[in-house]
C-alpha cells in the first residue's frame, strides 16, 4: 500500500456533505497495519508529513534508529502529532524528548550527574542553574530551546541593576550546554540547539570579578592560629580543634569539602613521611591524592586523633564553615576585606598555601603538583598573590644604571682595548692604535687601501690562500685570521 492523502467527509446537522478543513494521511505502519492520521490544512505539507511518517515506519520495520534529519523533524512536530506517533509505536518514548516536559528530563539529568560521580553540591549547582535558565526563557519542551533565547535572557541578567558577573554568565552557559549534551548522549535528542554558544572571554571575566580573594600574610597566619587555639568554643568546635583545622588547610591547601571528608584512617602519621589521603570521590579532580604533612603538624594530629575511631570524622565541621572562620578572623583582628578589596574567606587559606609555595622559591611544577592543578597557569596566575614588597624585591635583580660607564665597558669586553677587528685593521695601516680608543674610520680606510695595493710577484691578482673560498673579500691572512697573524 502506498501513502494516501485525502480530506475526510462528513455530514453537518442539516444533512449536507462537507469536507474536513485538514488533510488526512493513510499509511501502513511497521506492523503492516493501515493507520490514518490527521495532518495539516495545506496539502503539500501534509504530503511531506506522510512521507516522513513512512520513513519512521521503515526504520521501525528494519530495526534501525532514525537519522539526524528525521529526528530533527520529529522534534519539530506539534505535541498532539508527536503523541500520536508514540501511541502508534513509531517512536521510542525513552529516546524522544519532544513529547516529555523538560522538568522530567531535568530530573533524569540530575540523576545522571550523581551516577557519574559528581558531588551533591555540584549536582545542586548545575541543576539550579539549568532550571533557572529554562524558567527564565519559558522553555517547556525540548523544541522550545534555542540559543538566541538563552543569550538574550543571560544578557538581561547581566545588564540588570545588580546583574550577574561575567563568570556567573559563563556558569549558566556551561550548565545549559551540559544539559543539552546529556540529551544528545542519551539519544533523547538528535543535536544540541545551544552547541554554538560560547562564554565570555577570559579578559571579561578577570575584569568583572565580584569577589577577589587575597592571601594572608605570615603574621596574619600566626595570629589566626594562635588566637583561635586560645579562643572559646563556638559553632560546635573547640578553639584548639579549629586552630588545627586552619593549620592543616594552610599547609596542605585542602578545600572545605575535602577537609570535611577526612577520617582518622585518612592520616598516615606513624611513618617517617607522614601524609594525608583524599579519596577520589571527595576530590575536585576525582583523583585520589596523598599529600605530605609537616612533622610538627603530624605530631599535633597524632595526639588529636588518638581517641577517635578509624571511620570517625577527623573534624566536627559545621555546615556554615564561612561564618565560623569569619568570627575567628574578627577575634584575631584580621580584616575580612582589606584596603584593596581582597576578601579573606576560608578558601583564601588555599590561596595562601599556593602563594607561599611560589614565593618561597619552590619549583613551579612542584607547586602545581601540591596544588593538584591540571594547568600550571591556574597555579601561577589565579592562586598566586604577590605583595608590593615582594614585587619590589624582584627589582633588585636589575642592573644599577647609575654605575660609572667604565663598569659597563668592562662588562661588554671593550674595556679600553678596542675590538679585535679594529686592532687588526689599524695594524695593517702600520699603527698599533691609540691607547684606550678603537681604530678610527681613517685608520680603517688606510688599512684597507694598503691591503688592496698589495700584488703577488706573478701578476696583478692577489696571492690566493690555499683552501680559501671565492666568497672572501680579501686574501690577507692578517685580516682573515687576526689571532694567528698579528
Amino acid at each position: 500500500m502506498t501513502m494516501r492523502v485525502f480530506k475526510a467527509t462528513y455530514r453537518d446537522r442539516a444533512g449536507r456533505t462537507r469536507e474536513s478543513a485538514r488533510w488526512y494521511v493513510e499509511i501502513r505502519d511497521h506492523l503492516e497495519t493501515v493507520r490514518r492520521m490527521r495532518a495539516f490544512t495545506d496539502r503539500k505539507v501534509s504530503e511531506e508529513f506522510g512521507r516522513m511518517v513512512e520513513r519512521l515506519a521503515d526504520c521501525r520495520r528494519g530495526g534501525v534508529s532514525p537519522d539526524g534529519a528525521l529526528m530533527r523533524w520529529v522534534e519539530s512536530l506539534p505535541p498532539a502529532q508527536h503523541d500520536r506517533l508514540m501511541a502508534l509505536g513509531l517512536l521510542n518514548p525513552d529516546r524522544v524528548a519532544a513529547g516529555k516536559p523538560l522538568t522530567e528530563h531535568l530530573r533524569d539529568f540530575a540523576q545522571f550527574l550523581r551516577e557519574r560521580g559528581d558531588t551533591e553540591k555540584h549536582v545542586r549547582l548545575v541543576f539550579g542553574r539549568t532550571q533557572k535558565v529554562m524558567e527564565g526563557c519559558g522553555f517547556v519542551q525540548w523544541p522550545d530551546i534555542t540559543g538566541d533565547k538563552v543569550t538574550r535572557y543571560l544578557d538581561g541578567l547581566r545588564k540588570a541593576e545588580k546583574g550577574i558577573s561575567a563568570q556567573t554568565f559563563n556558569h549558566y552557559v556551561g550548565a545549559i550546554k551540559e544539559f543539552c549534551r546529556f540529551m544528545v548522549k542519551t539519544r533523547r535528542a538528535s543535536e544540541s540547539p545551544v552547541a554554538h554558544l560560547s562564554g565570555l572571554k577570559r579578559s571579561d571575566v578577570e575584569g568583572d570579578r565580584r569577589r577577589e580573594r587575597r592571601r594572608l600574610t605570615v603574621d596574619e597566619q600566626r595570629r589566626l592560629v594562635g588566637v583561635t587555639a586560645n579562643g572559646p568554643k563556638h559553632h560546635g568546635m573547640a578553639g584548639p580543634e579549629r586552630a588545627l583545622l586552619y593549620r592543616l588547610a594552610l599547609e596542605t591547601g585542602l578545600r572545605v569539602g575535602e577537609l570535611r571528608s577526612l577520617t582518622r584512617e585518612s592520616f598516615n602519621l606513624d611513618s617517617e613521611k607522614p601524609s594525608v589521603t583524599v579519596e577520589a570521590m571527595h576530590a575536585k579532580n576525582r583523583k585520589e591524592s596523598e599529600i605530605p604533612l609537616k612533622r610538627e603538624t603530624a605530631e599535633m594530629l597524632r595526639g588529636f586523633l588518638a581517641q577517635k575511631l578509624p571511620k570517625a570524622a577527623a573534624f566536627k565541621m559545621p555546615e556554615r564553615v564561612c561564618e565560623m572562620f569569619r568570627a575567628d578572623l574578627e577575634a584575631a583582628g584580621i580584616p575580612y576585606v582589606n584596603e584593596s578589596g581582597g576578601v579573606a574567606d576560608f578558601h583564601s587559606l588555599r590561596h595562601t598555601f599556593i602563594t607561599t609555595l611560589t614565593t618561597s622559591g619552590v619549583n613551579p611544577k612542584i607547586a602545581q603538583a601540591l596544588a593538584r592543578h591540571s594547568d600550571i597557569n591556574l597555579t601561577m596566575q589565579r592562586y598566586t598573590h604577590l605583595l608590593l614588597d615582594e614585587k619590589r624585591a624582584g627589582l633588585a635583580a636589575l642592573p644599577d644604571l647609575s654605575a660609572p660607564a667604565a663598569e659597563s665597558a668592562a662588562a661588554t669586553g671593550t674595556d679600553g682595548k678596542g675590538t679585535v677587528l679594529a686592532f687588526c685593521l689599524a695594524s695593517e695601516g702600520g699603527k698599533s692604535g691609540t691607547s684606550g680608543d678603537t681604530a678610527t674610520h681613517a685608520d680603517t680606510e688606510k688599512a684597507m687601501s694598503a691591503n688592496a695595493a698589495q700584488k703577488p710577484p706573478g701578476g696583478d691578482k692577489p696571492q690566493e690562500t690555499p683552501g680559501a673560498s671565492d666568497g672572501i673579500r680579501t686574501r690577507n691572512l692578517r685580516f682573515t685570521k687576526p689571532l694567528l697573524y698579528h
